[in-house]
């Protein structure tokens, strides 16, 4: 099938304009799905992981490709299988079969159209599972309109506060600006975190909050952003498990993890501000956290162990 967004694609903000079917843009990504790795993860958040895990499908290729990246090898190197919108369909039935609390698409911004008519295919099929997209926020409010209805929980990440530091890192000085206009669209969705009597999530928003090394991210400005646009009800994920990953040391600022002094200065700054739906970390300055990908091959066991110390305040 010819996606026609993809003929001239501006599907995201880099608003490339390439045809993906005879080059690739700054995502990487050809017009063909690429999957790297589809499991049951239990390193989510709670009421995303519950008890027998989140199924997860990690997609290769990404239109942030932060240098920092934890999952470096499909962010930027590509490291996936092709696959068909059906294919991705039968990936979602089998985490379904399997036990998943909800079907967990990560990084799946650049495959929006193809992602679409495997989530239509699957429910036509017997997918009765929540849908989680996963994502950088890095996102234009026109592609996620199309997402309407089909989506039932976001879980976009807030990276940055300042332009200076986006532009740095992720090539997207406009990225402060952009994430929160996709994440007011994604409330407009869905609407703030609810919970089944089970614990487990059902609907609504999830915004992560990933602390860099001497506030570089701007977590501070952003927990103010978010007070401001969006309201004290949403649910925060503040997450302490940076570690220099990718090309994070060409940078002698990215060169270490968080301190729990930075952490904690974080975490005090949401509840003084009135957050109250807060998830929190244990701090890690590792890659334990991290599933293990291989080039080519789509595994189906992922050994991560839950990485949320506290549930919410």
């Amino acid at each position: 099938m010819i996606y026609p967004s993809l003929l001239h694609c501006d599907n995201c903000p880099r608003n490339c304009g390439v045809n993906r079917y005879e080059q690739t843009g700054f995502c990487g990504a050809p017009a063909e799905l690429t999957v790297n790795l589809h499991t049951l993860h239990l390193g989510e958040e709670p009421p995303l992981s519950g008890t027998r895990g989140s199924g997860t499908i990690f997609f290769s290729w990404c239109n942030l490709r932060c240098v920092f990246c934890q999952n470096y090898n499909l962010s930027v190197l590509g490291w996936g299988q092709q696959i068909s919108p059906t294919e991705l369909c039968q990936m979602m039935l089998e985490l379904q079969h399997s036990g998943a609390h909800n079907i967990n698409l990560v990084t799946p911004t650049h495959y929006t159209f193809q992602i679409i008519d495997a989530i239509n295919l699957a429910k036509d099929r017997g997918l009765t599972i929540p849908l989680l997209w996963n994502s950088s926020a890095y996102e234009k409010v026109s592609t996620l309109q199309k997402l309407e209805g089909l989506i039932d929980i976001y879980l976009p990440d807030y990276k940055y506060a300042h332009g200076v530091y986006a532009l740095k890192y992720s090539s997207a000085a406009d990225y402060p600006a952009i994430a929160l206009k996709a994440i007011l669209e994604m409330d407009r969705q869905v609407g703030p975190l609810q919970i089944n009597p089970n614990g487990i999530a059902v609907k609504g928003l999830i915004i992560r909050l990933l602390i860099l090394p001497d506030g570089l991210s701007g977590t501070q400005k952003t927990l103010r952003t978010i007070a401001d646009q969006l309201g004290l009800h949403h649910t925060l994920s503040i997450m302490g498990q940076y570690y220099p990953a990718g090309e994070a040391a060409k940078y002698p600022e990215l060169q270490r993890g968080i301190t729990q002094a930075e952490y904690d200065a974080v975490v005090d700054s949401a509840l003084q501000l009135g957050f109250s739906h807060i998830y929190t970390q244990e701090l890690s300055c590792s890659d334990a956290w991290t599933p293990r990908f291989v080039r080519n091959s789509n595994l189906v066991e992922c050994n991560v162990t839950p990485n949320y110390s506290a549930a919410e305040y």
